[in-house]
């Protein structure tokens, strides 16, 4: 048995615990030479926690619920980093890297509404609240006459100034809504061809120093391979096209027996084109199919998205 403790961070939110409590139950599920006493679970305060009332964009990207957690980890003060795939920049840190998923949970969209069960049955001109900019495009491809406005904060967050009529309408992942055990508020589930997620939407990854041969040990048992090529095609598109928090883009690989599909769609500047691409091949060429999507995303959108 090992007498170091591992020790997890997280962000410290109510959904990022649950997910480490869910990293931490697989871990011991697969290793029976570890017991409760064996791993430690740190909470880690991003700044991304922090500045509730700016796009991630306007004060430094996605790395904002990384980075504090990716120091932590090199300085060796934790073990393994628990991430939200769609939050964690596509290039890695050095000295670091993210090659263990747990099994994806389900990608959807979902919107919680004031008493409307579709967005087809929103107002005109009725506010609905998100930080993205690919759904921002989303919703305008789908009603142009609704308003989207920012909102960021923890889910709890963002019900709450829904209940405060501060919005009409929100969209979340449904992920989180689930694990959160708030199914009962979803108003409507939104299908891929109508929202396409974000890149590693419902994927939670474990991220581990390069070098740290016995974690990387213990975690490999932990890994979903179908969830581990899908994060590797969905990545490389989205590395391919320079993408950041601030792109317009979606994508999804779907994987069935040894095939994987990734749907992607990158929107304009302006959010008024929309660029659609499907690529394809066995699942051992996920980073290659990763990099053909994105190259044909490339072609067809030229400069008019943004980029990193």
């Amino acid at each position: 048995m090992n007498k170091k403790k591992i020790i997890i961070g997280s962000r410290g939110s109510k959904l990022a615990m649950l997910y480490a409590k869910n990293v931490r139950k697989n871990i011991l599920s697969e290793n029976s030479d570890l017991n409760d006493n064996s791993i430690e679970m740190k909470l880690i305060k991003t700044s991304g926690d922090i500045h509730h009332s700016k796009r991630l964009s306007e004060i430094g990207g996605k790395g904002l619920f990384s980075k504090q957690i990716e120091e932590e980890l090199l300085l060796k003060k934790i073990d393994i980093a628990v991430h939200a795939l769609k939050d964690l920049p596509s290039i890695e840190t050095p000295g670091l890297e993210t090659k263990i998923f747990l099994k994806r949970n389900d990608p959807r969209e979902v919107m919680i509404s004031n008493g409307f069960n579709s967005i087809t049955k929103l107002k005109p001109n009725s506010i609905i609240g998100t930080s993205s900019f690919r759904r921002t495009a989303q919703i305008n491809f789908m009603r142009k006459d609704l308003v989207a406005k920012l909102i960021r904060g923890n889910v709890d967050t963002r019900i709450q100034k829904l209940e405060n009529q501060e919005y009409d309408a929100i969209i979340l992942a449904y992920a989180g809504i689930k694990i959160l055990g708030l199914e009962k508020k979803i108003s409507q589930f939104f299908s891929f061809s109508e929202m396409l997620p974000s890149v590693g939407q419902g994927i939670i990854a474990l991220q581990t120093r390069t070098n740290d041969e016995k974690t990387k040990s213990i975690l490999k048992k932990v890994n979903d391979e179908n969830t581990s090529r899908a994060a590797i095609a969905e990545r490389s598109m989205l590395k391919t096209i320079e993408g950041d928090c601030d792109t317009a883009v979606g994508g999804l690989a779907i994987i069935e027996k040894d095939l994987i599909t990734l749907n992607c769609e990158l929107f304009s500047l302006d959010g008024k084109k929309r660029f659609l691409t499907k690529a394809k091949g066995h699942i051992s060429e996920a980073n290659k199919i990763g990099i053909e999507a994105g190259k044909d995303l490339l072609k067809q959108a030229g400069d008019n998205y943004k980029k990193r």
